[in-house]
């Protein structure tokens, strides 16, 4: 699976939306790509899952780590192809943790997954929580990368496998605001 195949599924499962849309990083945007909607088949999250990992090639993984809701899907399947352990954080207080007896170790290489970024913020907490930890981020992996290239967090290499830019605007500054055009909440952060 490719990028253009990709986007061709967001057009088919009606996942890419047009509109004013608040994203989980607070930013606005007039497109907002929903990959629950394509992660909500098995099939499809296989294939996707197994694109990704042919892009992780040397990566040393000894467990997958998602932050809740948005990685949950993608991280358990890329977790499960991989033949190692998944585990995600939670948002408490809004602070990112590990809950329900998660736990890592020191020195465990761990692949971090989400399904889509435009900053970065929920794959950056979880790396900043397992490196508290003792545990090492070898990788981020994505199905959609709307950073526009911004997101290169340390060194951490980020792999996606789509990589689009969709302009995104501060509410301060945002054009579909000023035109009064209703903000929509799509995404999985409160």
């Amino acid at each position: 699976m490719d990028q253009e195949q990709l986007l061709k599924l967001f057009d088919e499962k009606n996942a890419k939306h047009e509109g004013h849309f608040l994203l989980s990083s607070g930013l606005h945007s007039a497109t907002y790509l929903q990959t629950a909607l394509i992660l909500q088949y098995p099939d499809i999250t296989e294939k996707i899952s197994k694109a990704l990992i042919q892009k992780l090639k040397g990566l040393k993984i000894d467990c997958v780590a998602a932050p809740a809701v948005g990685g949950l899907v993608i991280g358990y399947e890329i977790a499960r192809q991989l033949g190692v352990r998944f585990i995600f954080t939670e948002r408490v207080d809004g602070k990112m943790i590990f809950r329900r007896g998660f736990e890592v170790q020191p020195g465990e290489k761990v692949l971090v997954a989400d399904s889509v970024i435009t900053t970065g913020g929920s794959p950056f907490e979880v790396s900043q929580l397992l490196k508290q930890l003792g545990a090492e981020t070898v990788g981020i992996v994505v199905v959609v990368d709307r950073s526009g290239g911004t997101f290169r967090p340390n060194g951490i290499p980020v792999i996606s496998l789509m990589e689009i830019t969709v302009e995104t605007f501060t509410p301060n500054d945002c054009p579909l605001c000023q035109q009064k055009i209703p903000l929509v909440k799509p995404g999985s952060r409160k």
